[in-house]
């Protein structure tokens, strides 16, 4: 063969670079999926789709991208992986074809209360920058203009070793921070209720402090009793002002109690560390009620709630400080920027700019760089996200996204929908887990996982393209096409919620009347201001349930049956039934196998590596001690009625031997949601998003209150679920509830007996009422763009 002859046959070859263009998964057994194997292009956008807890998380984000993150952290060395968190390898058999996966999921950004928009994204910093480059008067550096540094400066004497002699020498510092010194930075001031803190008609020794966790019999209990600074046997109504001073403000000093060296600190500042450095929303639920009825929040007067100090807040360009920049809209912020024209420092206002345009391009424009990061909901914090990702070089990257239509509009659907196209044609694999028809429309590939839930899920049924899952006959193909249609009669009200004069964040001074005895749709635009609505000026009142999208919190030894208390009313029957105590009948107290105190699982730390979980040998997985199973209650014992699922155990305390009513009514709430497929003692970590939901959905149907609030109650819902949620809806409204919705999904808007629709845009475009009344009427009218979308999916 002449060499021409042999280049032409290399050249028709593919090169062996060009042969590994899949990701090909096989055998993964993570969570619910039971041997499932697939093979995933790249360079393309694959949906993942099916019911919820069906197993599509556990595919895409257990399985492919927790080990693609497994991977590159074996890339550093053994000293810097000591400091990442250690990823156990997903169980599967093989996984090849990996690219580094970004994922970008709808975890709340962190709920630090000094934690902004602006600094979750960089752009605060870029701000700082341009600040201390072009603000009149110049105040410093970057520093100047931050929230989070505090001023500070000092002097004194340091011993420097020079020319083999030791030469004293004077030294002194100063930095000037932005940090507002009245509220430290967080814009707002606490005041305290000190008869929350303590009871002043007794003395310590009786137990006069009355914070959580403070016993008298603990430590701080006798840290205060043993510091010496006042008599533990003196009422507190009886101490000297220096005394009641020691008390509530002393600063940190140490102290000897019972021979152990230890700290002093007063009531106040330890509580300002301990619980007022967190969000509320993090916070455990007796900790939070004890905060919400101590301590009052007020806007501190001396920045006005900017945050910042009077210094950061003199420094202007064109008129406007670094404050008036981050409370102004970031459409607005965009254009003041786009006008800026400065050659000094042009690669930054370009940067600058970009960002600010992605905001407004992923459709949060209605944001502030103030707003603060805890606030966000779960969907504008994964478009947060996001925003880094979209001026993004990188390409041969996998993005995994997590339902990223969440809490949009049908008209921005549009908008998301570009944007992942967007990353996709940079050469990029594009994992997208969904279930919105718009969203799944647009899918290269399609995965289907199902048929059910739970166990009754974890297989493949579909695997290629949109016209194929629409013949495909799955769950979700059946779905794929459906529409509700508006009601023919809708029920009439019973009387009326007055909402007047709203001026949270963006409403503009609203006034509605919000029908009771109902089932009302609150709607409009991202931003166009319905949870400020609701929220603001509805939840809180006597007698309202809010049922909100705040994560569950919970660890591995959480699950059903402790969140929602069900586990009381049973472990009480199966202590009756024996003759014996509740506790013993607790995997977290008296009855826990103590091999493995209650956990099932025996967890091995190999410090840099991934830690090893082995079944416990001595109770073989099922966390109580032997002579604990032996007790019997309706011929079962405690695990194996957790072991039950919620329909199992629906009809187990129905009647007959095991009847308990207290434990039938909280699995009948299960049931009503769609959970009767869960077990009853299933981690609440490996619950999907939609289940966690509905979990709590299910729990707060048992407080009494007359008016539930539901924000976006169709979350991780799949199509054929909300056919499931409806239904609830109607049972609840039949039962003489009235409840109210903020819901984007257009079933749900055609199955109300009212809409609210709130716009016409997002941020201070939005905030007013646009329409009020039947589906039917706003399909009619067609006058918003809630109406346009609504009626082109009712067929109108």
């Amino acid at each position: 063969m002449s060499m021409a002859t042999r280049k032409q046959a290399q050249a028709s070859e593919p090169h062996p670079a060009d042969s590994h263009d899949l990701i090909r998964v096989h055998g993964a057994r993570v969570n619910n999926l039971k041997d499932v194997s697939v093979v995933i292009p790249k360079r393309r956008l694959t949906v993942f789709t099916g019911v919820s807890g069906s197993g599509k998380s556990s595919l895409v984000f257990g399985t492919i991208a927790a080990e693609s993150q497994r991977l590159i952290n074996e890339t550093y060395s053994t000293f810097v992986q000591g400091f990442m968190p250690s990823l156990a390898r997903p169980e599967v058999d093989v996984l090849d074809g990996l690219t580094t996966a970004i994922i970008v999921d709808q975890e709340r950004l962190g709920a630090d209360p000094r934690s902004t928009v602006g600094t979750a994204t960089d752009a605060n910093a870029m701000l700082r920058i341009l600040f201390s480059r072009l603000g009149k008067p110049h105040i410093g550096s970057p520093k100047a203009y931050s929230f989070n540094i505090a001023s500070m400066s000092g002097a004194g004497a340091v011993t420097v070793e020079r020319g083999g002699a030791t030469v004293k020498e004077r030294r002194s510092f100063s930095v000037t921070g932005g940090m507002c010194p009245r509220c430290e930075g967080r814009g707002s001031v606490s005041d305290f209720d000190l008869t929350a803190l303590y009871d002043d008609s007794k003395s310590l020794s009786e137990g006069a402090i009355t914070i959580p966790g403070y016993s008298m019999d603990g430590w701080y209990g006798r840290i205060y009793i043993g510091s010496g600074f006042f008599d533990p046997d003196k009422p507190i109504s009886k101490y000297t002002k220096k005394e009641l001073n020691d008390l509530l403000h002393k600063a940190p000093t140490k102290i000897k109690v019972e021979g152990v060296n230890l700290t002093y600190e007063g009531l106040i500042p330890r509580i300002q560390k301990s619980m007022l450095s967190k969000d509320v929303e993090a916070m455990q639920p007796h900790i939070r009620a004890f905060v919400e009825r101590a301590i009052a929040f007020a806007t501190c007067p001396d920045c006005d709630g900017t945050r910042l100090s009077e210094l950061a807040r003199s420094s202007k360009i064109k008129k406007i400080s670094i404050a008036d920049a981050c409370a102004m809209q970031i459409s607005d912020l965009a254009k003041w920027v786009g006008g800026l024209d400065e050659p000094s420092v042009a690669p930054l206002l370009a940067n600058l700019r970009a960002t600010l345009d992605s905001f407004v391009e992923i459709g949060l424009g209605y944001l502030s760089l103030d707003r603060p990061a805890g606030t966000l909901s779960g969907g504008e914090a994964q478009r947060v996200k996001m925003i880094r990702h979209l001026g993004s070089s990188l390409t041969d990257t996998t993005y995994v996204f997590d339902e990223p239509t969440i809490g949009l509009h049908p008209h921005d659907i549009q908008r998301m929908n570009d944007l992942l196209l967007q990353l996709r044609d940079k050469g990029n694999t594009v994992l997208v887990v969904e279930h919105k028809p718009e969203a799944i429309a647009i899918a290269d590939h399609v995965v289907d996982l199902g048929p059910g839930a739970g166990t009754a899920g974890g297989t493949i049924c579909f695997e290629g393209g949109v016209e194929g899952l629409r013949a495909s006959g799955t769950v979700t193909g059946r779905h794929f096409d459906d529409r509700a249609k508006v009601k023919e009669t809708v029920r009439e009200p019973d009387g009326v919620l007055e909402i007047r004069g709203a001026t949270e964040h963006n409403l503009q001074n609203v006034d509605v009347d919000v029908p009771l005895g109902v089932l009302t749709v609150v709607t409009g635009v991202a931003g166009s201001g319905k949870s400020s609505l609701i929220n603001g000026s509805v939840s809180g009142r006597e007698g309202v349930v809010t049922v909100d999208q705040s994560a569950i919190k919970g660890s591995r030894r959480s699950n059903p049956a402790t969140y929602t208390g069900l586990l009381d009313p049973i472990r009480k029957a199966f202590a009756k039934a024996n003759g014996v105590k509740p506790a013993l009948f607790s995997a977290n107290s008296e009855g826990a196998c103590q091999t493995c105190n209650g956990a099932g699982v025996i967890y091995t730390d190999l410090a840099m590596m991934a830690g090893v979980s082995t079944v416990c040998e001595e109770c073989d997985g099922k966390r109580f001690q032997a002579e604990v199973l032996e007790y019997k209650f309706g011929g079962k014992d405690i695990s194996e009625v957790l072991a039950m699922s919620v329909t199992e155990a629906e009809a187990f305390f129905a009647d007959g031997e095991a009847k308990t009513p207290a434990a039938h009514k909280i699995l009948d709430r299960l049931a009503d949601v769609g959970l009767g497929y869960l077990t009853l003692g299933q981690p609440l970590p490996t619950l999907s998003g939609g289940e966690r939901q509905r979990l709590k959905l299910a729990t707060h149907m048992g407080e009494k209150g007359g008016v539930y609030v539901l924000d976006e109650p169709t979350t991780g819902l799949h199509l054929a679920d909300v056919e499931q949620l409806l239904g609830l809806l109607d049972r609840l409204v039949d039962s003489g509830k009235s409840v109210i919705v903020i819901e984007h999904h257009q079933a749900v808007m055609a199955h109300a007996d009212r809409i609210i629709d709130l716009g016409p845009g997002a941020g201070h475009d939005g905030g007013r009422i646009v329409f009020e009344g039947t589906p039917a009427e706003l399909v009619a009218d067609r006058s918003t763009l809630t109406g346009e979308h609504l009626a082109a999916y009712v067929g109108g």
